[in-house]
């Protein structure tokens, strides 16, 4: 428990845990500067937002929802889609495809203005040095995404004595600076966040959209939580991360109403002057590690996207032997790193890229929301004035914060949903374009069993060893087979047809991986089930087909594997799907990773048969 508290300190809090060096900071410029009103009622308003949305809604309420140990909003998708009625399933799906597109966006500019911001401590060392915030910026970003192949718990015990040093810092900075003010305390009160809107109810409103940045960690929490699971996660929080943000957030507001002068960097001005480079080198290490949190969520949730089919097939690497959950996806870590440079070259300050963030992740805290409803409702069993109750108030605190981010869209925050709107559109079309293909397949292929039976009656030459025809559609003949009885005119001794279906849990145990049917002739149909956490491993199941089958022995040398390579053709005839969406199903399905690689099979003894599916 102490090594997974340690390391979810050091991947899961990275992001919300670095918010002090720059939120204090962008809630006054946005109430017009420093008074007493704007100082209290900001410091109030960062606190309970804090304790409503993270504490009591993530860390108590939506980390119950966890889908067998994981988390995220495809995690919770798959749960609500589960328990709630059919009719509402597509929408739920639609809901969480959405979010998931939300939160890649705001995987793109955390690392951006983390690091920024903490580099830009450098100009209180040497003015001089601003010119050279975006080069440092870049550099650090490049080793951080390099680093990622070490896998999630490499990086876990390696940032987290960093991480819980820096939390300490800021509890001890934070307690230094509030003796000086020891007043300030009172802020703690709800009262002063009211007096504060009720004193000019429009700036507020403006004001809450700055606040929303000390919460930004939130649904990274949440995505992470399969990594170290949630006792760790929760234990982490309460005693150690929540008390240091609450103790910095209150220290600062007590400097700045001592010295209004340093409102333009009040995290480092906390800082005596002789620790000031320690701080600087030690908020850099700390932005690099808050990065380390969306990453980490990003490899996550797209290892689940694509068990779900909302993405094409994606190489996916897990880097522990020891923890299922610890993945890296090359392609995502290189597409994030190419999005973070863009962002850093394009905005070139922690300022600007404070008017792009928020309205990704806030979008996507709302839809947690919303899904969570189902969850209580259909799965928990509450009744519909308990679930109102806690889901109502939690909506409508989402709602603001998302209704107060909207003014930052012409500021910058068009880039996270233009990028969310683009993966939006990505994993819809794929979504949709694999039902039309196996709805095509259906259509132009025979019934399996009626085909097997039949050439009892008319027998083909056997050649000896076992076909495995992998990915199939359930019931039909996969077009493979087809093809090796037309070009070659035989069929192996033993056949097995497997189709795959991925299940709405993350895991499922090997008893119920798989189901045999006898078809007779040497042909097995087998009905295989992953849960969307899990990545198919063919010659793995082939091992449990074994116990099902008495009279056949697995001999990987004596087992072809044969695959069906279509080429989908786009052909504008289908109402489903405009022509364009078609083109482009068409191009990912040409990208997307072999399926020999996908599947773990041996190159040297996979057989592939070409094909063509007009949509």
């Amino acid at each position: 428990m102490p090594a997974l508290a340690l390391g979810a300190i050091g991947v899961v809090f990275g992001d919300i845990g670095t918010s002090p060096l720059y939120t204090l900071r962008e809630c006054l410029k946005a109430a017009g500067g420093v008074s007493q009103t704007n100082v209290y009622g900001i410091v109030s308003l960062i606190l309970w937002s804090i304790i409503a949305v993270v504490t009591f809604k993530y860390v108590c309420f939506v980390m119950r929802a966890d889908n067998d140990d994981e988390g995220g909003i495809l995690a919770l998708t798959a749960l609500a889609s589960g328990v709630a009625p059919a009719r509402l399933r597509k929408v739920l799906l639609t809901l969480g495809v959405f979010g998931a597109a939300m939160f890649y966006g705001d995987s793109m500019i955390t690392p951006a203005i983390s690091v920024i911001s903490a580099v830009e401590g450098v100009t209180l060392i040497d003015p001089h040095l601003s010119e050279w915030i975006v080069p440092i910026a870049l550099v650090i970003l490049t080793g951080l995404f390099k680093l990622q192949k070490r896998g999630t718990g490499a990086v876990g015990t390696l940032f987290g004595p960093v991480m819980l040093v820096w939390f300490i810092t800021l509890a001890v900075l934070g307690v230094g600076n509030i003796a000086s003010h020891p007043a300030i305390v009172r802020a703690a009160s709800p009262a002063y966040a009211f007096i504060f809107i009720a004193h000019a109810p429009a700036t507020a409103f403006i004001v809450l959209g700055s606040v929303f940045l000390a919460l930004t960690g939130g649904e990274a929490l949440y995505a992470d939580m399969g990594h170290f699971g949630k006792t760790p996660v929760r234990l982490s929080w309460l005693c150690l991360v929540f008390p240091s943000l609450v103790f910095n957030y209150f220290g600062q507001a007590a400097l700045v109403l001592s010295r209004p002068s340093i409102i333009s960097q009040p995290f480092f001005e906390s800082a005596p002057s002789w620790a000031l480079i320690p701080l600087v080198v030690l908020a850099a290490l700390a932005t690099i590690i808050a990065s380390q949190a969306v990453i980490s969520g990003a490899f996550t949730m797209t290892k689940q996207a694509v068990q779900l089919g909302l993405l094409p097939r994606i190489p996916v690497v897990h880097t522990s032997s020891r923890e299922i959950g610890q993945v890296y996806v090359p392609f995502i870590n290189l597409t994030l790193y190419v999005a973070v440079v863009f962002l850093v070259l394009f905005f070139r300050s922690s300022d600007n890229l404070a008017a792009a963030y928020g309205i990704a992740v806030a979008s996507t805290m709302l839809l947690t929301t919303l899904l969570m409803y189902f969850v209580t409702h259909c799965l928990w069993q509450w009744k519909p004035v308990a679930t109102l109750a806690v889901i109502g108030p939690m909506a409508l605190v989402d709602t603001l914060f998302v209704s107060s981010n909207v003014s930052k869209i012409m500021d910058g925050g068009w880039f996270p949903l233009l990028a969310g709107a683009a993966l939006f559109t990505v994993m819809t079309t794929w979504h949709k374009g694999r039902e039309m293909v196996v709805q095509q397949i259906k259509n132009d292929s025979l019934p399996l069993a009626p085909l097997i039976s039949s050439l009892t009656e008319h027998p083909v030459l056997r050649a000896q060893g076992t076909a495995v025809f992998p990915g199939g559609v359930a019931d039909m003949t996969p077009s493979a087979f087809l093809h090796n009885l037309k070009h070659n005119g035989v069929m192996h001794r033993i056949n097995i047809f497997m189709a795959g279906e991925t299940d709405s849990t993350p895991h499922v145990s090997d008893k119920d991986r798989v189901s045999v049917k006898d078809l007779g002739n040497g042909c097995y149909s087998v009905a295989v089930r992953h849960g969307f956490m899990e990545i198919p491993n063919v010659p793995a199941v082939l091992r449990l087909v074994e116990k099902r089958i008495p009279e056949w022995h697995y001999e990987p040398n004596e087992v072809s594997f044969f695959l069906g390579r279509d080429t989908i053709v786009a052909t504008g005839q289908s109402h489903a799907m405009s022509l364009w969406r078609e083109r482009l199903f068409a191009f990912f399905a040409r990208n997307a990773a072999q399926a020999a690689e996908y599947y773990s099979l041996p190159p040297n003894r996979v057989v592939e048969m070409g094909g063509q599916i007009n949509l």
